[in-house]
C-alpha cells in the first residue's frame, strides 16, 4: 500500500492547532515583557491604560537627566570592560578545551560552566565577602571581574561551538610553513572562528549590561548601573521613566542577540572548516 505524500485533513487540522497553541504560548510569554513599551510613551505621570497621550518625555528624562546619564555611563563602562576580559579569557579557554589532549577536560568544563547553574545571589554574596577583604568592593574592577565570571561561560560555549568544525591541520600547515604560534592564531584560526568570538562577545555584553544582583552588592552610590537605577526607582518612586529605560535595554539586548545569531549562522557557513 502506497502512502500519500500529501497530509490528510486530520493531519492538517493537528498541525494548525499546534501552530495556534505555539502562538498562544509565545504571546503569553511576550505580553508581560512588551507591556512597558507602550507605557514608556505615555504623556502622563502614572502607569495607566489607556494612555493619557503619546509623548517621548520619559525618554528625554532617561537620556537627559544627570542621574540616568551617570547610570548609563556606568553600565557601558562595566559592560565593555567585562566584554573585553570575558571574550579574551573565554576564547583562550575554549581553544585549550577543544584540544582532546587537554588534561582534566571533563572536570574543568563543568567548573567553568558552573556560574550558569549557581544562583546569581550566591555569586554576589561570595564576591562581596571576598572582594571586601582584598579591597575590590565598591570598585569598577570588582564589578567587572564578578561580571566576567558570569559572562565567560557564554563565550566558552559559543567559541567552543565554532571550534568543533575547525580543522587543526590548518594550524599544522601554518607551522610547517614557518609561522609562529601567535602568527598562526591571528592569521589562520581567528579569522575562521571570528563569528563565534563576536557572538560570545555580544552575549557577554548583554549579560553584564542587564545584571543587577551582583551590582547591588558591589557597587557604591556613584557606581549605580542602569538596571540598579531602575530597581531603586521601583522601590522608592515609581516613574514612567523606568519603562523608557526598560524599553531601551530591551531594544539593545534584542539587537545584540540578533547580531549574535547572525554571526553564529555565518560561522557555520564559513569555508575552511570541517564538515
Amino acid at each position: 500500500m502506497l502512502l500519500s505524500p500529501y497530509p490528510t485533513t486530520g493531519e492538517r487540522i493537528r498541525i494548525t492547532l499546534l501552530w495556534i497553541w505555539c502562538g498562544l504560548v509565545i504571546l503569553f510569554l511576550l505580553v508581560p515583557i512588551l507591556i512597558p513599551v507602550p507605557l514608556s510613551f505615555n504623556s502622563g505621570a502614572f502607569f495607566i491604560f489607556p494612555l493619557e497621550g503619546i509623548s517621548a518625555r520619559w525618554y528625554e528624562v532617561v537620556l537627559g537627566t544627570q542621574r540616568w546619564q551617570s547610570a548609563i555611563g556606568n553600565s557601558l563602562i562595566v559592560a565593555f570592560g567585562t566584554t573585553l576580559i570575558a571574550t579574551t579569557l573565554g576564547t583562550l579557554t575554549a581553544i585549550a578545551l577543544s584540544d582532546e589532549k587537554f588534561p582534566g577536560r571533563r572536570i574543568v568544563m563543568p567548573l567553568l560552566l558552573s556560574p550558569l547553574i549557581v544562583p546569581v545571589v550566591i555569586t554576589a554574596v561570595g564576591s562581596y565577602l571576598f572582594y571586601a577583604r582584598i579591597g575590590l568592593a565598591s570598585t569598577y574592577a570588582g564589578i567587572i571581574l564578578a561580571h566576567t565570571a558570569l559572562a565567560s561561560p557564554f563565550v566558552v560555549v559559543t567559541v567552543g561551538a565554532s571550534l568543533t568544525g575547525f580543522d587543526r591541520n590548518l594550524m599544522r600547515a601554518a607551522a610547517i610553513s614557518g609561522a609562529k604560534p601567535l602568527t598562526s592564531f591571528f592569521r589562520v584560526m581567528l579569522p575562521l572562528i571570528l563569528p563565534g568570538v563576536l557572538s560570545g562577545a555580544a552575549f557577554a555584553f548583554v549579560t553584564s549590561f542587564d545584571e543587577v544582583v551582583v551590582v547591588q552588592f558591589l557597587a557604591s552610590a556613584g557606581q549605580r548601573t542602569m538596571p540598579l537605577e531602575m530597581f531603586i526607582g521601583l522601590r522608592e518612586k515609581l516613574s514612567p521613566a523606568i519603562t523608557a529605560a526598560a524599553t531601551l535595554m530591551m531594544a539593545l539586548s534584542i539587537v545584540l542577540l540578533v547580531v549574535a545569531n547572525l554571526l553564529a549562522r555565518r560561522g557555520q557557513k564559513r569555508p575552511g572548516t570541517a564538515p
